[in-house]
């Protein structure tokens, strides 16, 4: 998969576009601005976005040429990103305690999606926060006739009850799967399946 996203990455424009994800925006515009960690970051759009806000940002992800391209982006907005190009178990900031995590099309094999979700939500502060976006099991269908992105494999896709599951920590304050129109960039445009999530380690 690394040498999948070091292709994709090195086209010459920014596959997902340069803006952040609309509902990563919309949530994240809400909260105070502290730590976040940002998996499987890609080219940075999130991430930069963050940083902008006032964030202090910490990403990985696997693939070199999304972290160049991230680099580029946060040194054009004038910000700082911390960001590795490294798997999440050999990031230097595995200790580290967050505010918020954002995860916006994350899709892993099950196994290992549990372990990494259980990580990253364990490293929450009280109150932390988790922002979540991703395709629903449906986009296969979606996929096929607008050809609007997200993974072939639906074992790699979400349904409401997957996520729950994966977050029996989480105190949920927005649970939902619904159809968007995606502007993302050449690989996520036209109209999708999405599930979307944001939950707290607090009750409200």
């Amino acid at each position: 998969m690394k040498e999948f996203w070091n292709e994709r990455y090195s086209e010459r424009e920014f596959v997902y576009g340069k803006t952040p994800n609309n509902f990563f925006k919309s949530r994240l515009d809400l909260l105070t601005p502290g730590k976040i960690l940002m998996p499987a970051e890609g080219e940075g759009r999130n991430a930069v976005y963050a940083a902008e806000k006032g964030w202090d940002v910490y990403a990985f992800d696997t693939s070199e040429a999304g972290k160049a391209k991230a680099d580029a982006l946060a040194l054009e907005r004038g910000v700082k990103i911390h960001y590795e190009a490294v798997p999440w178990e050999e990031t230097s900031f595995k200790n580290e305690k967050f505010d918020a995590i954002g995860i916006i099309y994350n899709h892993f094999p099950p196994a290992m999606c549990e372990g990494y979700f259980s990580a990253w939500v364990g490293q929450l502060k009280p109150g932390g926060r988790v922002i979540m976006e991703v395709f629903s099991k449906a986009q296969i269908e979606y996929q096929a006739k607008y050809q609007s992105g997200g993974p072939n494999n639906p074992e790699m896709l979400y349904d409401l009850e997957r996520v729950r599951n994966l977050f029996p920590e989480l105190h949920f304050s927005i649970s939902e799967e619904l159809e968007v129109e995606l502007r993302e960039g050449a690989y996520h445009e036209g109209l999708a399946s999405v599930v979307r999530m944001e939950g707290s380690t607090q009750s409200p």
